[in-house]
């Protein structure tokens, strides 16, 4: 995905602890999960997910097309064993024709891109007419901080002005899902700053290999499975107006 520093992940791409670790955080597993909701019953076809780096929202499809900048996490994401076609693009300028995706899925993308509306209109471009898209966004400008910076967003956005967006590109808003709550911003900033300050605890060691990720694979991968539970239940009861990640569901008329 294309960011403000080139492409900011590609530090992550070749860090061997992001990449075993990072398919078992709980924020991605209920990502995940919301889409697979939100796709269930919806029109059968070739479907397009752009900007999906190591970490899909659709695994489950063979006709599926992985759109991705970082050629790095596209191969990695092939060895990973996943069925589909791969393919290194820019999501501003697709290189698609128009209309040849019953499905789209851009989750957690636009925030890293400098111009997020060419994104939009190219998703727009490539859907067929009935055609859904289906996107999750950071959510509320006033929560962006520490850990929005740290994962190089250029902002997040308030639901109106994302509803606008979409509608300016032919795009017809018809579900909109809460996907994370307040509770989960406050841990990832708490996360992102006890990371900053170890980091910076750390300056002039040597630097780890990431060997020793592996074997805390599965203690992490636990303790994310039990922590879903309460960031599950903050989603739900708090209003929609406060939540930290949003899903909506459009569709292309025509």
């Amino acid at each position: 995905m294309t960011t403000h520093d080139g492409n900011r992940f590609e530090e992550f791409f070749a860090d061997r602890a992001y990449v075993t670790l990072k398919n078992l955080l709980y924020n991605y597993r209920l990502r995940k999960r919301a889409v697979h909701a939100c796709r269930r019953g919806l029109k059968a076809g070739r479907i397009l997910e752009v900007g999906s780096g190591l970490s899909p929202m659709v695994t489950d499809m063979q006709d599926i097309v992985y759109s991705e900048l970082s050629f790095l996490a596209l191969q990695s994401l092939r060895h990973s064993g996943l069925q589909g076609f791969y393919v290194v693009a820019d999501a501003m300028n697709l290189p698609f024709k128009p209309g040849v995706f019953a499905q789209a899925v851009c989750s957690e993308v636009l925030e890293h891109l400098p111009e997020d509306r060419l994104a939009i209109g190219e998703l727009a471009r490539v859907i067929a007419g009935g055609g859904s898209l289906i996107l999750t966004f950071p959510h509320r400008r006033d929560y962006f901080s520490c850990d929005d910076r740290f994962v190089g967003h250029f902002r997040r956005y308030d639901l109106p002005e994302m509803e606008k967006a979409l509608r300016e590109t032919g795009l017809t808003p018809v579900e909109i899902v809460k996907v994370l709550g307040p509770l989960e911003k406050l841990t990832m900033a708490i996360v992102v700053r006890m990371l900053t300050l170890f980091r910076q605890g750390a300056r002039g060691a040597k630097a780890t290999t990431g060997k020793g990720w592996p074997l805390l694979a599965p203690v992490f991968k636990w303790i994310n499975r039990l922590y879903c539970l309460p960031i599950w239940l903050d989603c739900r009861l708090m209003p929609r107006c406060m939540a930290a990640v949003l899903l909506i569901r459009s569709v292309k008329i025509g």
